[in-house]
């Protein structure tokens, strides 16, 4: 089975990286990147899943329960996101102001909960890897919502930076629930690599990885390159994901005091 799928170009309107019933349905969840024209105009609804939608770039006003509000992202490297996150039988609307990139998320969760707009400030962003491994892994981790703070959802949002010629998801490490991976560099020649399980594969701009439980995933963009990519987990029932789990042949990189070579 090939995990990576090359999108190429966006086609206008949806773009399917995988569906509940049909394509890559192993991995729980619809999931699609929605590529829309100024004065577009979309309604989304769910009668029986829940829905994020986050705003990759572009400008536009998301309409729902009454409420609205005007969102703009330039830059999914350089700014913070926002997200949409709304339960079952919620109608969202997007009209369009200027050309948009949105990714919208859903899965079946019988829940019903208060929707939640995530601002850039509400987001939470960390650095990871910094001053270990002689910087090789730092990136930039944007966490969204995940089960920490938003319990009663079936699903994991967040974002990852990796920066160029560094590694991500690193240590390699693995987890029982699915995860899909979408990918966009900061030029569009940039490249990078990803490992799934024992297999290598070349991303490039646009692709998507489909990521079955139990399989190790690091990370890594070409020297000149900043690689981004949009990570979405489906929990599974009675275990949803709270960590990660170390492949065991890497964790002494952990080790206080741990030396890299050429240190002695």
């Amino acid at each position: 089975m090939i995990m990576v799928q090359d999108f190429g170009e966006l086609k206008d309107g949806s773009n399917t990286l995988c569906e509940v019933n049909g394509k890559n349905e192993e991995m729980l969840m619809d999931i699609n990147v929605e590529k829309l024209s100024t004065k577009d105009k979309k309604s989304y609804y769910q009668q029986t899943k829940e829905m994020a939608i986050l705003l990759l770039e572009g400008k536009l006003k998301i309409s729902w329960s009454g409420k609205e509000k005007l969102i703009e992202r330039k830059s999914v490297f350089d700014e913070d996101p926002w997200c949409l996150h709304v339960s079952k039988e919620t109608e969202v609307t997007l009209e369009v102001l200027e050309e948009s990139e949105v990714i919208v998320q859903c899965t079946e969760n019988a829940n019903k909960f208060e929707d939640k707009l995530y601002s850039p400030q509400d987001c939470q962003s960390d650095i990871f890897g910094e001053g270990v491994w002689h910087d090789t892994a730092r990136r930039v981790v944007r966490t969204v919502f995940d089960y920490r703070n938003a319990p009663y959802s079936n699903m994991v949002m967040g974002e990852v930076i990796t920066y160029p010629g560094k590694w991500s998801s690193y240590p390699p490490h693995h987890h029982p629930q699915p995860e899909v991976y979408y990918y966009k560099f900061n030029k569009p020649q940039g490249f990078g690599l990803c490992l799934v399980g024992e297999d290598a594969y070349k991303i490039k701009d646009h692709n998507f990885v489909t990521i079955k439980g139990g399989l190790v995933h690091p990370q890594t963009a070409a020297p000149g390159y900043a690689m981004y990519y949009c990570w979405m987990i489906r929990h599974l029932k009675n275990n949803p994901w709270t960590d990660r789990i170390d492949d065991p042949n890497h964790t002494w990189l952990w080790d206080e005091n741990v030396k890299i070579w050429p240190d002695k």
